[in-house]
């Protein structure tokens, strides 16, 4: 079967919109027909080389679709399911997996053998998939534990967000900080993901929250996503600021761009005993630091991987959540694109637009 797919063969190029081979599905494999993906600054880094990856592949993650073949040992979802797609696969057998980190799972065993048909071709070549899933088609060919079945009732585009950008910042709140009731949070970098940690932190009852970012647009979302102070990071020192209006520093930072200076700028911003956790994708190799003598004040720098999610509960939670209108996704698509414009929608990111483009398939094509 043929497929259109957006190809990276030379880090830092244009992709390409190539037609490509996809394969049948096998016993533990998922066919799925794309309605939606989000254009994350993620997958920026794999095009760009901040991030290694094999060439050629098909980048992408944040996606949505519904279900059009499954293997014969496939038991979660059956033709016709909406699903979200997830790159937290895990293999629920491991370690990782048994004692509740499934997100961390370092053995999924989710994409082909190299020697083995591969998913995706064209002329003898095969395609890797970034994150075992490759959204950038019209089509995923991923293994089943990448995907999760989710009420039809939820319009696809917003589903995709789900997929990574709210799940990723919703989650570092309520599931990697564990924020509790009352407390103060900062939020540096109000894109989809920054946004998604606003509404988390609102959701577990933070008294005050203080949205940080240098676009006056962004700034106005999170005001309207329930930030009760908005610093605007190109006019003041976002650090002297935050200690300013809470009278030393916030129990809780978190960093949702991904730069050396705002996370260190997460850390220096906490109370005594505050916690900092980073959800941006700092470069590789890239060193962060921090002043030792602050760690006797009890004060926590953490990582968050994709909001330590358990994807098959927390996505349709949050689905819910939206249908009943507590997470104004919808507000988050800054855009809905065509999959021709999606090298658009990337330079776009390069220029520092953070809030999400969403490319939409027409669902009566093919």
């Amino acid at each position: 079967m043929q497929i259109r797919a957006a190809v990276v063969r030379e880090i830092g190029a244009p992709l390409a919109i190539e037609t490509v081979e996809i394969d049948e599905p096998r016993a533990d494999e998922v066919l799925i027909r794309t309605a939606a993906i989000g254009v994350c600054h993620s997958d920026l880094h794999f095009i760009d080389g901040t991030y290694a990856a094999d060439l050629p592949f098909v980048p992408g993650h944040e996606s949505s679709g519904i279900v059009e073949a499954v293997g014969a040992d496939v038991r979660h979802v059956a033709p016709g399911d909406h699903v979200i797609t997830c790159m937290s696969v895990f293999c629920g057998e491991c370690r990782l997996c048994l004692t509740g980190r499934s997100h961390l799972c370092d053995s999924p065993a989710a994409d082909r053998a190299a020697d083995d048909v591969p998913r995706l071709s064209a002329d003898g070549t095969g395609f890797g998939q970034l994150y075992h899933l490759g959204s950038f088609a019209e089509k995923l060919l991923v293994h089943e534990r990448a995907v999760v079945k989710i009420d039809p009732a939820m319009p696809l585009d917003a589903a995709a967000l789900i997929g990574c950008a709210v799940t990723t910042g919703f989650g570092a709140v309520v599931n990697t900080a564990e924020v509790p009731f009352g407390s103060s949070v900062a939020v540096i970098g109000c894109g989809g993901v920054g946004l998604s940690a606003v509404l988390g932190a609102v959701a577990s009852g933070a008294t005050t929250v203080i949205a940080i970012d240098v676009n006056p647009d962004n700034l106005e979302l999170a005001r309207r996503f329930g930030a009760t102070h908005l610093v605007d990071a190109s006019t003041v020192d976002p650090v002297a600021e935050v200690q300013r209006l809470t009278d030393g520093g916030v129990e809780f930072s978190f960093e949702a761009i991904g730069r050396k200076e705002t996370a260190e700028q997460a850390f220096r911003m906490l109370a005594v005993g505050g916690d900092a956790t980073i959800i941006g994708m700092v470069p590789e190799h890239q060193l962060i630091e921090i002043d030792a003598s602050e760690l006797l004040f009890e004060k926590t720098l953490r990582g968050s991987n994709m909001g330590s999610n358990r994807f098959r509960l927390d996505m349709p939670m949050l689905v819910d959540r939206h249908r009943r209108g507590l997470l104004p996704l919808d507000d988050l698509i800054a855009d809905r694109i065509t999959f021709d414009r999606i090298d658009e929608a990337l330079d776009e990111l390069r220029r520092g637009r953070v809030a999400r483009s969403v490319v939409v398939f027409d669902h009566d094509e093919g």
